[in-house]
């Protein structure tokens, strides 16, 4: 959508909003440096990166309050379990709210007037038209141009890659535990060091955060961030899902992305969980 803008195939937008969660890939990073460089600043777009912590860091830290990830739990009695999801609009959709809201000049505690509000453009194609949702403040209002362009995740990539922009990575946290195991795989072959990470965050999670811990609220179990509920180094991530069968065969146009393992994200108004999307982590307002 930002090179659309930009392009002035779609309208030119005022600013586009990049939530860091302070762990994201060293690509996705890279990425949006090049973004910002290379298109939003040619068209005169500033980018505006807003955030409310570094996740990771929270969640290690007995001094921090920290909003859960959904952690797959291993209960005493054996019976799976998974803690509740927080994350998403603690690190993605307050800190972008808070950035709104200094926009329109009216920033919290302040009230914004009836009326007064910005069309947010939220990146959905028409593969998951029904994930399109109005924004639950009524100083923001979602619009979805992709879909008004009648545009398939397959055009969005046809385009990405007409822009030399074939190699745009999905973003998300790098410990995220919504990610398939293609995107584990991916990681682990391709990023040594961010899989030492994640193996590590793993481990240093097992009986829940720092700050229940601390408090002397332990989880009565054991927590994972691989489904299979066993240790991420140990997981069996090599494994090809049903799941991940069955979107090679839709999307064999998109042989490239499937290889470089890019299946899972996470965004603002649409955290795709466990489900394959195309949506970016850029608010963009206009």
């Amino acid at each position: 959508m930002l090179a659309l803008s930009a392009e002035g195939v779609l309208p030119k937008v005022d600013y586009a909003i990049f939530a860091d969660t302070g762990w994201e890939p060293k690509a996705v990073y890279d990425h949006l440096d090049r973004l910002e460089r290379e298109i939003a600043e040619p068209a005169g777009i500033p980018v505006l990166r807003v955030s409310s912590g570094n996740i990771r860091n929270d969640a290690l830290n007995p001094d921090h309050r920290f909003a859960s990830m959904p952690l797959y739990i291993l209960n005493k009695d054996g019976r799976p379990g998974m803690t509740r999801r927080q994350c998403t609009g603690e690190y993605k959709i307050k800190p972008i709210k808070k950035k709104v809201r200094e926009i329109l000049g009216y920033p919290y505690p302040q009230r914004i007037p009836k009326g007064v509000f910005v069309e947010q453009w939220v990146g959905i194609s028409t593969d998951e038209f029904q994930r399109a949702k109005d924004a639950d403040v009524q100083y923001m209002r979602n619009t979805h141009p992709l879909i008004d362009m009648n545009w398939s995740r397959s055009d969005c990539i046809r385009y990405l890659t007409s822009r030399d922009l074939a190699d745009t990575p999905k973003s998300s946290c790098l410990g995220c535990p919504f990610h398939g195991n293609a995107q584990w795989r991916n990681i682990r072959d391709t990023s040594p060091g961010e899989w030492a990470d994640v193996v590590a965050f793993d481990a240093a999670i097992r009986k829940g955060n720092a700050r229940a811990n601390a408090s002397g609220r332990r989880l009565l179990g054991e927590a994972f961030l691989h489904r299979s509920r066993v240790p991420l180094d140990q997981a069996p991530i090599d494994h090809v899902t049903a799941a991940e069968w069955a979107a090679r065969q839709q999307n064999l146009a998109d042989t490239d992305e499937l290889e470089q393992g890019v299946v899972d994200g996470c965004s603002p108004w649409a955290c795709r969980g466990e489900v394959e999307a195309v949506q970016d982590d850029f608010g963009l307002t206009a």
